[in-house]
Protein backbone atom coordinates (compact mmCIF):
# COMPACT_ATOMS: atom_id res chain seq x y z
CA UNK A 1 0.00 0.00 0.00
CA UNK A 2 1.28 3.44 -0.80
CA UNK A 3 1.78 5.92 1.99
CA UNK A 4 -1.40 7.85 2.85
CA UNK A 5 -1.06 11.38 4.19
CA UNK A 6 -3.72 11.86 6.84
CA UNK A 7 -4.80 15.23 8.21
CA UNK A 8 -4.22 15.66 11.96
CA UNK A 9 -7.99 15.35 12.49
CA UNK A 10 -8.18 12.12 10.45
CA UNK A 11 -5.19 10.70 12.31
CA UNK A 12 -6.70 11.55 15.72
CA UNK A 13 -10.04 9.98 14.80
CA UNK A 14 -8.46 6.88 13.24
CA UNK A 15 -6.19 6.44 16.27
CA UNK A 16 -9.21 6.69 18.59
CA UNK A 17 -11.08 4.13 16.47
CA UNK A 18 -8.20 1.63 16.52
CA UNK A 19 -7.74 2.05 20.29
CA UNK A 20 -11.46 1.64 21.03
CA UNK A 21 -11.72 -1.31 18.64
CA UNK A 22 -8.76 -3.03 20.29
CA UNK A 23 -10.56 -2.75 23.66
CA UNK A 24 -14.06 -3.70 22.47
CA UNK A 25 -13.14 -6.02 19.56
CA UNK A 26 -16.43 -4.96 17.97
CA UNK A 27 -17.82 -2.17 15.81
CA UNK A 28 -17.43 1.27 17.41
CA UNK A 29 -20.22 3.83 17.33
CA UNK A 30 -19.46 7.31 16.02
CA UNK A 31 -20.70 8.80 19.31
CA UNK A 32 -18.08 6.81 21.23
CA UNK A 33 -15.34 8.11 18.94
CA UNK A 34 -16.73 11.65 19.32
CA UNK A 35 -16.56 11.32 23.13
CA UNK A 36 -13.00 9.99 22.94
CA UNK A 37 -11.68 12.86 20.80
CA UNK A 38 -14.01 15.56 22.20
CA UNK A 39 -15.62 16.36 18.84
CA UNK A 40 -19.16 16.61 17.48
CA UNK A 41 -20.65 13.28 16.26
CA UNK A 42 -21.50 14.97 12.93
CA UNK A 43 -17.83 15.81 12.44
CA UNK A 44 -16.96 12.17 13.11
CA UNK A 45 -19.51 10.96 10.52
CA UNK A 46 -18.06 13.34 7.92
CA UNK A 47 -14.48 12.22 8.64
CA UNK A 48 -15.54 8.56 8.55
CA UNK A 49 -16.81 9.04 5.00
CA UNK A 50 -13.39 10.27 3.89
CA UNK A 51 -11.65 7.46 5.82
CA UNK A 52 -13.99 4.92 4.17
CA UNK A 53 -13.08 6.36 0.76
CA UNK A 54 -9.41 5.80 1.66
CA UNK A 55 -10.34 2.20 2.64
CA UNK A 56 -9.12 2.74 6.20
CA UNK A 57 -12.46 2.02 7.90
CA UNK A 58 -15.45 -0.10 7.11
CA UNK A 59 -19.00 0.68 8.15
CA UNK A 60 -21.01 -1.98 9.97
CA UNK A 61 -24.78 -1.51 9.51
CA UNK A 62 -27.48 -2.33 12.05
CA UNK A 63 -28.28 -1.59 15.68
CA UNK A 64 -24.94 -2.99 16.85
CA UNK A 65 -23.19 -1.29 13.95
CA UNK A 66 -20.55 1.36 13.79
CA UNK A 67 -17.05 1.44 12.36
CA UNK A 68 -14.11 -0.95 12.27
CA UNK A 69 -10.55 -0.16 11.20
CA UNK A 70 -9.17 -2.09 8.24
CA UNK A 71 -5.68 -3.62 8.13
CA UNK A 72 -4.71 -0.59 6.00
CA UNK A 73 -5.67 1.68 8.92
CA UNK A 74 -3.01 0.12 11.13
CA UNK A 75 -0.48 0.43 8.32
CA UNK A 76 -1.41 4.10 7.73
CA UNK A 77 -0.91 4.79 11.44
CA UNK A 78 2.31 2.73 11.44
CA UNK A 79 0.94 0.55 14.24
CA UNK A 80 1.99 -3.06 14.59
CA UNK A 81 -0.88 -5.44 15.16
CA UNK A 82 0.37 -8.21 17.42
CA UNK A 83 -1.64 -11.18 18.59
CA UNK A 84 0.13 -11.31 21.95
CA UNK A 85 2.23 -8.19 22.56
CA UNK A 86 4.71 -8.32 25.43
CA UNK A 87 3.19 -6.80 28.51
CA UNK A 88 4.87 -3.69 29.88
CA UNK A 89 3.11 -2.41 33.01
CA UNK A 90 1.94 1.21 33.00
CA UNK A 91 0.85 3.13 36.10
CA UNK A 92 -0.87 6.50 36.17
CA UNK A 93 -0.89 8.22 39.58
CA UNK A 94 -0.07 4.83 41.20
CA UNK A 95 -3.07 3.13 39.49
CA UNK A 96 -2.43 0.31 36.99
CA UNK A 97 -3.63 1.25 33.47
CA UNK A 98 -5.37 -1.78 31.96
CA UNK A 99 -6.50 -0.44 28.56
CA UNK A 100 -3.19 0.70 27.08
CA UNK A 101 -0.24 -1.10 25.54
CA UNK A 102 3.25 0.40 25.71
CA UNK A 103 4.50 0.28 22.13
CA UNK A 104 7.93 1.87 22.58
CA UNK A 105 10.04 4.03 24.88
CA UNK A 106 12.34 6.66 23.40
CA UNK A 107 14.91 8.37 25.60
CA UNK A 108 16.31 11.80 24.80
CA UNK A 109 19.23 13.68 26.32
CA UNK A 110 20.32 10.73 28.44
CA UNK A 111 23.78 12.30 28.68
CA UNK A 112 22.24 15.33 30.43
CA UNK A 113 20.28 14.01 33.46
CA UNK A 114 18.54 17.32 34.27
CA UNK A 115 17.03 17.43 30.78
CA UNK A 116 16.36 13.71 30.32
CA UNK A 117 12.94 12.95 28.87
CA UNK A 118 11.19 9.72 27.92
CA UNK A 119 8.65 9.49 25.13
CA UNK A 120 6.22 6.68 25.89
CA UNK A 121 4.39 5.59 22.72
CA UNK A 122 1.10 3.88 23.55
CA UNK A 123 -1.72 2.03 21.91
CA UNK A 124 -4.71 3.20 23.91
CA UNK A 125 -6.33 6.38 25.14
CA UNK A 126 -4.25 9.04 26.89
CA UNK A 127 -7.07 11.54 27.43
CA UNK A 128 -7.11 10.97 31.23
CA UNK A 129 -3.41 11.82 31.55
CA UNK A 130 -2.63 15.43 32.51
CA UNK A 131 0.49 17.54 32.93
CA UNK A 132 2.07 16.97 36.34
CA UNK A 133 0.67 13.43 36.73
CA UNK A 134 2.95 10.66 37.97
CA UNK A 135 3.64 7.90 35.42
CA UNK A 136 5.59 4.66 35.85
CA UNK A 137 6.46 2.40 32.92
CA UNK A 138 7.97 -1.04 33.28
CA UNK A 139 9.66 -3.23 34.02
CA UNK A 140 10.26 -4.02 30.33
CA UNK A 141 10.42 -7.72 29.37
CA UNK A 142 14.13 -8.07 28.57
CA UNK A 143 16.13 -5.38 30.35
CA UNK A 144 13.69 -4.95 33.27
CA UNK A 145 13.97 -1.17 32.74
CA UNK A 146 11.57 0.80 34.92
CA UNK A 147 11.01 4.53 34.42
CA UNK A 148 9.18 6.80 36.85
CA UNK A 149 8.49 10.37 35.89
CA UNK A 150 6.23 13.37 35.81
CA UNK A 151 4.10 14.00 32.74
CA UNK A 152 5.58 17.03 31.00
CA UNK A 153 3.44 16.97 27.84
CA UNK A 154 1.36 14.65 25.69
CA UNK A 155 0.60 14.21 22.02
CA UNK A 156 -3.02 13.06 21.69
CA UNK A 157 -2.74 12.59 17.92
CA UNK A 158 0.05 10.00 18.20
CA UNK A 159 -0.72 8.73 21.75
CA UNK A 160 2.65 9.81 23.16
CA UNK A 161 3.36 10.72 26.79
CA UNK A 162 6.45 12.86 27.39
CA UNK A 163 7.88 12.32 30.84
CA UNK A 164 10.41 14.28 32.80
CA UNK A 165 12.33 11.36 34.28
CA UNK A 166 12.49 11.22 38.07
CA UNK A 167 14.03 7.73 38.28
CA UNK A 168 15.26 5.14 35.81
CA UNK A 169 16.27 1.71 37.10
CA UNK A 170 17.51 -1.43 35.34
CA UNK A 171 18.81 -4.26 37.55
CA UNK A 172 22.35 -5.42 36.92
CA UNK A 173 22.91 -9.17 36.52
CA UNK A 174 25.74 -10.64 38.57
Amino acid sequence: MSSIELTPSQKTILTALTNLHREAEDAIKGEDIADEVDRNPGTIRNQMQSLKALQLVEGVPGPKGGYKPTADAYEALDVDQMDEPASVPLQHNSEVVENATVESIDLSSVHHPELCRAEIHLQGSIRDFHEGDSVTVGPTPLSKLKITGTLDAKDDTDSILILEIDEMVAPVDN
